[in-house]
């Protein structure tokens, strides 16, 4: 695969998501339309350090290819990160920021012929949000395709009112949020009881129903993910994780 080659992005909107979440919308002046797979990453290239390596840092887009030169990244404020407290701090409407992309593999199939589960924790679902337009957008044939999206508190869920609205016009698209830390209306705990429960139902006395998981998020979810996926009797080759690079 091409490596893409180094651009300039102009920021063109910004929007606060969550208290500490933030939407990103950039612009390529250079191309007509920025093209790219839901589920592929930008790296942006921030003045936070001398060594290019250290500069680095890489996002998923959470928009969907439109045909625009236009994309979109979402953002959380991390704790003494130096990227997102530049992103945060230093770059306004009108900024512009070096870039690379879109790379990156952690893409669907163009026939899904399996059930899938889409499971993430907070800017995790950057990927999913992209891939669930995809779909729909693009009449995409799939079976069951189930996002699941953990986070802590209702402030705290992405998307909320678009995914819940895709999912009521789109059959077989399916948005499970699940809070950990404030009871509500909706499912309370944590993903992995969310897919357990769905396989278990789908299951012919001890045959697992075919299907694949694809993971991005916080590095606990995921290794806890893959690690109950595995133990549950699926081959390790049905588990997709994003890996940044």
């Amino acid at each position: 695969m091409a490596i893409e080659p180094w651009r300039i992005a102009k920021v063109i909107k910004i929007e606060n998501e969550t208290a500490n979440t933030r939407r990103f919308w950039m612009e390529v002046p250079e191309l007509e339309r920025f093209d790219f797979k839901p589920g592929q990453f930008v790296t942006l290239d921030l003045p936070i350090h001398e060594k290019k390596n250290k500069r680095w840092r890489s996002y998923s887009i959470a928009s969907w290819p439109d045909g625009s030169n236009v994309f979109e990244l979402v953002i959380v404020l991390m704790e003494e990160g130096a990227g997102t407290t530049y992103l945060f701090n230093e770059v306004t409407v009108g900024s512009e920021i070096l870039f690379r992309g879109a790379q990156g593999v952690f893409t669907l199939p163009e026939v899904m012929e399996t059930d899938y589960y889409l499971i993430c924790t907070g800017t995790g679902i950057a990927p999913f949000r992209s891939m669930l337009h995809g779909i729909t957008r693009h009449s995409i044939p799939h079976k069951n395709v189930y996002l699941i999206f953990g986070t802590r508190k209702v402030e705290n869920l992405l998307y909320f009112e678009e995914l819940n609205a895709l999912a009521a016009a789109n059959e077989g698209i399916h948005y499970i949020p699940v809070l950990s830390r404030e009871d509500w209306d909706g499912v309370k705990g944590y993903v992995h009881q969310v897919y357990k429960e769905l396989i278990s139902k789908k299951k012919n006395g001890d045959e697992l129903p075919p299907a694949h998981f694809y993971l991005c998020g916080w590095k606990n979810m995921i290794d806890e993910a893959k690690e109950t996926i595995t133990a549950m009797g699926y081959d390790r080759k049905a588990i997709h994780q994003e890996i940044y690079g």
